[in-house]
């Protein structure tokens, strides 16, 4: 596969396909860990470690593993890396561990990883498979940080647990509730998708010859 279209499966993650404000994948972790830019980071890290790897795997093992036994297939593969990724921050981050709890296990049900897995890991070699895993990934870390950052500063007035607000500022704690997570969610899927549409019919003028 060439550069440019290596290029183009690393951005598709991060705009075009962005699991959280374009796919809408994944939204469990996303509303419930979202309250702090700082368990953002790590859940999508994790995340990201996770599809790397198990894209790898699954693509390398996409002319072994049955067509009909696929799924347990993904799940074993999948479970491994999470398990190796829960371990790893258990011993070396205890505090986003146990910030995070049950939903770095529950990466092994999240829909991104299973559909990365399913869509595109199953039916391409290693290397683009990768750099899926990786954009998707980015694409996930990415929306998930700029949520909790929002949320966070809103809610409490911190970011990333530093006060940035001024002591005047009454945080709007409302934000930092589930319905404020829905809330907040639901306004940036609107700007995202906005930009998206916008540059999208940019490049159908542009290709017309309508603007420079």
């Amino acid at each position: 596969m060439k550069n440019k279209s290596l290029f183009h499966v690393f951005t598709n993650g991060l705009l075009n396909e962005n699991p959280t404000f374009r796919l809408l994948l994944g939204m469990c972790p996303t509303l419930a860990i979202s309250t702090a830019a700082s368990s953002g980071v790590g859940m999508g890290l994790a995340t990201t470690f996770v599809l790397v790897f198990s894209n790898m795997v699954i693509s390398s093992l996409r002319h072994i593993i049955p067509e009909r036994v696929r799924i347990p297939g993904f799940i074993v593969v999948i479970a491994t890396f999470v398990t190796i990724i829960d371990l790893i921050i258990k011993a070396f981050l205890p505090s986003m561990s146990d910030t995070l709890g049950i939903y770095i296990p529950l990466i092994v049900v999240n829909c991104i990883i299973f559909a990365r897995a399913e869509s595109y890991a199953f039916k391409n070699p290693v290397l683009p498979s990768a750099v899926d895993g990786l954009g998707m990934g980015l694409g996930f870390t990415c929306s998930l940080t700029l949520l909790s950052s929002v949320r966070e500063i809103i809610g409490s007035g911190k970011w990333f647990g530093m006060q940035i607000m001024p002591d005047a500022y009454k945080p709007m704690s409302v934000i930092i509730t589930p319905s404020g997570g829905f809330l907040t969610l639901g306004i940036l899927l609107l700007i995202v998708n906005g930009i998206v549409k916008y540059i999208g019919k940019r490049k159908q003028m542009k290709a017309r010859g309508e603007i420079a």
